[in-house]
């Protein structure tokens, strides 16, 4: 069953201009990568049932002993994850709430209701989700399984405020925290302890029922182990929190309810640490690992040699386009770490730091900007960035494709290329020269998927 298209749906113009060779070749490895991580296939080949059994991965449940199935969640690839449990489970499911992000469920489902929510910034339409997830946890029995949905921007389109908190408090802190370049990582460390569900708060809600969470280990990574938060213990602490606040030098602007939580927050208030006699199973149904191991595998298909620079980068996304366009320019002049034809594969969360008024754009459409920027001139080389989610920030574009001639073809167009990039204006830049990434909601996500295709032309093109 196909629920969301993996591929570019604005491919033909993307390849209509530039360096088209290598244009294509970015696209196919990112439809490649995508479709790699597909989490409605995951699941279904994760769970399956037998005459007497539920086998979930090396987990085998009888049957005859369940008593209720539940399956709560939020996140924007927690449909498809749903949808497969619907499939397989059918009428075996009692009921569900999962929360998706406004725009991407394609249809409604038979047994889980489906609620819309806001993302990046929150809304009331999520916090009801939360709440009815919570109402249905505190039903939970100890004969019953719930099933656990939670993808990236779980946290986000589940935000239910701890006591004391407003919404509008919660959104504030999330804007500013946004607009610093706080990582996603640091973020949700200030978001669980402002919530009443996240930080592993949901599984206790739904102790004393087994739970088993399906997720894309993205969210946050301690001690070699990923920790998707509303279903497993919190190592972080209220004191973390501050810090992150004036890391970003946004504790001061921080509205005063959340400094004077998690400042006078009763240790008893802490995310709990420790889920010793809870049974609480986690599975993986993709990662930004497998899609970067895919996209290398394309490459090479393709014949080009290739290597997985990193599955975790992080840092400005201007700076991040910066140090890939440097490396593609070494390759194209002493062939090093690769000799063209080659690609690079790059995978994490690149952020941009916003102050003061902006225009509308994205992590990567910025990354791409400022990678054209350090390899104006230089021939048959393109980079390719998109969220895998099909949203890059705030925007219905997926990403963007950029290469040695996009300065000169913005400046024929009259576009001011460094103004727009300083100004955070990036699908202005990316729209009008027809280089905006369009996949629509692809029911994934692994975090940013990067392609650099560097060609043997060692030459410069006229910018």
């Amino acid at each position: 069953m196909v629920l969301f298209c993996m591929s570019v749906k604005n491919r033909a113009e993307l390849v209509s201009h530039g360096f088209m060779t290598e244009r294509e070749i970015a696209l196919e490895i990112i439809e490649y990568a995508l479709r790699s991580v597909d989490p409605y296939k995951a699941v279904k080949r994760l769970i399956r049932l037998t005459n007497e059994n539920l086998l979930v991965g090396h987990l085998s449940f009888n049957l005859s002993k369940i008593g209720a199935i539940y399956v709560l969640g939020a996140g924007k690839a927690s449909f498809p994850i749903a949808k497969a449990l619907e499939d397989v489970l059918g009428k075996r499911i009692k009921s569900g709430v999962i929360i998706e992000k406004k725009g991407q469920k394609p249809y409604e489902l038979k047994k889980i209701k489906v609620i819309e929510g806001g993302h990046p910034i929150p809304d009331e339409a999520g916090v009801e989700g939360a709440k009815e997830i919570v109402k249905i946890a505190k039903h939970a029995k100890e004969d019953d399984i719930v099933f656990c949905p939670l993808t990236g921007g779980a946290s986000a389109l589940m935000p239910l405020p701890a006591e004391g908190i407003s919404l509008e408090d919660k959104k504030r802190v999330t804007d500013l925290l946004l607009k610093s370049g706080a990582t996603i990582q640091d973020i949700n460390v200030v978001r669980k302890h402002i919530s009443a569900i996240k930080g592993g708060r949901l599984a206790k809600y739904i102790h004393p029922a087994e739970i088993i969470t399906l997720t894309f280990p993205n969210m946050l990574h301690t001690a070699g182990k990923f920790w998707p938060d509303p279903t497993l213990p919190d190592p972080s602490t209220f004191q973390d929190a501050v810090l992150m606040l004036k890391k970003y030098g946004i504790w001061e602007n921080t509205p005063l309810s959340i400094k004077t939580r998690l400042q006078n927050a009763d240790p008893g208030m802490e995310t709990p640490k420790d889920f010793s006699g809870m049974r609480v199973h986690t599975f993986s149904v993709g990662s930004k690992e497998i899609a970067c191991k895919a996209a290398k595998k394309k490459s090479e298909t393709l014949g080009y040699k290739s290597v997985i620079l990193s599955s975790m980068i992080e840092g400005e996304s201007r700076e991040v386009g910066s140090v890939l366009a440097c490396i593609a320019r070494e390759i194209q002049q002493h062939g090093r770490p690769l000799e063209p034809a080659c690609t690079l594969i790059v995978g994490g969360e690149a952020k941009p730091t916003i102050e003061g008024e902006s225009g509308e754009g994205g992590p990567n459409q910025e990354l791409c900007l400022g990678f054209s920027l350090r390899i104006a001139g230089l021939k048959n080389t393109v980079i390719a960035a998109i969220d895998t989610d099909g949203t890059d920030g705030p925007t219905e574009i997926a990403g963007g494709i950029a290469d040695g001639l996009t300065l000169r073809r913005a400046n024929e167009k009259g576009i001011d290329l460094y103004g727009n990039l300083r100004k955070h204006n990036s699908s202005y830049v990316l729209r009008k020269l027809c280089d905006a990434i369009v996949t629509g909601p692809t029911g994934t996500h692994v975090m940013s998927l990067m392609v650099v295709v560097v060609g043997k032309d060692k030459e410069f093109a006229y910018h």
